[in-house]
């Protein structure tokens, strides 16, 4: 790992000078008194970050095996996506949805490329995940008559906060405090080919699911299921829409995870998180012209959505992506992970697919196994009480997988008798 550069340097000073230095302690005692409690008090306050590290206000360093929640997809500060960043912003910044711009049209262009879309597909572009949810919800009720109004999504599903996609949420402690939420939303049991097929009918606009649950612990659906998920919406005249937010954009060495089961084409897919490298940025892509005139003029919008300097963001990183193989670095390093994972003493189960890992422990110590990381020097994430959650940078290389292996049959050993412990409530 390579010391600071004078770069670096210079843009520490700078950020300083319009910040003020302070240690993480004064930091820390300002966000309380200026930020509304909604996440409650941060691990660390972090000030830098290059590659998979990230240095603290106190100067400590981190590896960041979260990836800030999988959205880094190149890590920090990647020198051709801060450079065309840069440009874009120098260039054109904002100029509303009465106009369009080279980079929104070129990275549309783009996705359904990658994603093999069909003639007449489309995409709307958003500023994250939630908000790409939201228009995912508004499609659904494009497909709807007075006869087909029911919405079916999954047991363990994450799909946002926002009121929308909170309603696909399952979540009941996430749910309950803004109920009443929009209805027409059932949840069905994860994974379940019979229950989908007992629930789905005429009466079903749209069937709504991530082909690996996230926030859930990393839970992938089988093949089977999503290719009885897409037989049967097909059947039933639903759409099929599939959240790709947090396993899209090359997380499992793949470009999109659903591309994993030959024949599942979806109607509509979700993305964000590390379509934009580390900038906001969100999309809606639906397949083929039948769906993708669902929604006309005037039926949605978004001021900041496919502005020029995010959507040139988004070119740049599935540009570098592409180029340095960091698809198959995804799928290699996250193998290596997982074989390690599965002979560490402590851990008893092991899920996911390239560079979304989830593991279990052998005690629900995971909230108390995040903060031996930290002091140990790695970042990582628990989803629930006995449940690892890593999502790092696509760029991670397999020495540095080696070093958190190493590191954690020691961090889980603290973790067993922690002197005192605060579950951890990250969102996705």
């Amino acid at each position: 790992m390579s010391d600071e550069t004078s770069a670096e340097r210079s843009a520490d000073d700078t950020v300083r000078a319009l910040t003020g230095g302070s240690p993480a302690a004064d930091w820390l005692a300002r966000y309380s008194g200026s930020l509304l409690g909604v996440f409650g008090t941060p691990q660390r306050v972090l000030v830098r970050g290059s590659g998979c590290d990230v240095w603290d206000a106190d100067g400590a360093r981190y590896l960041d095996l979260l990836g800030g929640i999988a959205v880094n997809a190149l890590g920090h500060a990647h020198p051709f996506v801060t450079s065309v960043i840069a440009s874009q912003l120098a260039t054109l910044g904002h100029i509303s949805n009465f106009f369009t711009s080279p980079p929104q049209v070129a990275l549309a262009e783009k996705l359904l490329d990658l994603s093999a879309a069909p003639e007449g597909s489309r995409v709307f572009f958003t500023n994250s995940g939630a908000e790409a949810l939201e228009a995912a919800v508004k499609l659904a009720r494009r497909n709807s008559t007075p006869e087909r109004q029911r919405i079916l999504a999954l047991d363990g599903a994450f799909h946002g906060r926002t009121m929308g996609a909170l309603a696909l949420t399952s979540k009941e402690a996430y749910r309950r405090p803004f109920e009443p939420l929009p209805g027409g939303v059932e949840h069905i049991p994860f994974g379940d080919i019979d229950a989908l097929t007992a629930a789905m009918d005429a009466g079903v606009a749209a069937l709504v699911v991530e082909p690996i649950q996230g926030e859930a612990g990393v839970r992938p659906l089988s093949a089977e299921y999503l290719r009885a998920a897409r037989d049967l919406t097909r059947e039933h005249g639903a759409l099929l829409i599939l959240d790709e937010v947090q396993s899209g954009i090359g997380r499992t060495g793949r470009w999109f995870a659903h591309q994993a089961v030959d024949g599942v084409v979806p109607d509509a897919m979700t993305l964000a998180k590390g379509l934009g490298g580390g900038f906001p940025i969100g999309a809606l892509v639906t397949f083929g012209e039948e769906v993708s005139t669902l929604i006309g003029a005037g039926q949605h919008g978004s001021t900041f959505g496919g502005n020029p300097v995010a959507t040139a963001a988004g070119l740049a990183t599935l540009h570098a992506l592409e180029t340095t193989g960091a698809l198959r670095n995804a799928s290699d390093v996250g193998a290596f992970l997982r074989r390690g994972l599965a002979v560490t003493e402590g851990v008893v189960a092991v899920r996911g697919d390239g560079l979304l890992i989830g593991f279990d422990l052998d005690g629900d110590h995971a909230p108390a196994a995040v903060q031996a990381a930290l002091d140990a020097g790695f970042i990582i994430n628990a989803t629930g009480p006995a449940t690892i959650r890593l999502a790092p940078p696509l760029i991670l290389t397999q020495e540095q997988a080696a070093t958190f292996l190493d590191a954690l049959p020691g961090i889980l050993d603290t973790a067993r008798t922690p002197a005192d412990s605060t579950p951890q409530e990250a969102p996705a």
